[in-house]
């Protein structure tokens, strides 16, 4: 089974940004699912605004890279694909009403965050992103 998702990759300061939704004790690259046939862009355009109640430039969006892992709390053979952008904002990045907390990481930070995402702090990481 795949379970396909797009992440919006927003580092600062060397830290990449990652939230942690009400109810769960991990953190990810902010982004999720996509509903219907929405593209990408439109995937991450609605994750964002519902997650962090800021609103993406889609003139701004770009593909990063996309990543694929197998989910371990799952059953075997399922696997996420992670569709990777940046893009500027504007407002106040604010947890939402389903985002417990925001957290900015540092590589060492990595293995608080499931093994897809982790791919993208290693490619973070080599382009001399991430402290």
């Amino acid at each position: 089974m795949l379970i396909d998702t797009v992440a919006w990759v927003r580092v600062e300061d060397g830290r990449v940004l990652c939230a942690r939704p009400k109810g769960k004790d991990v953190f990810y690259v902010p982004g999720g699912k996509r509903e219907g046939a929405e593209s990408d862009l439109e995937t991450l355009l609605r994750e964002v605004e519902e997650e962090l109640t800021v609103r993406l430039d889609p003139e701004t969006v770009a593909h990063v890279g996309t990543y694929e892992a197998p989910v371990p709390e799952l059953p075997d053979g399922t696997v996420v694909r992670m569709s990777c952008y940046t893009g500027e904002y504007g407002g106040t990045l604010t947890a939402s009403a389903e985002i417990e907390e925001v957290a900015w990481f540092s590589y060492a930070d990595r293995p608080l965050v499931p093994p897809v995402d982790r791919l993208l702090f290693d490619d973070l990481q080599a382009a001399g992103l991430l402290r």
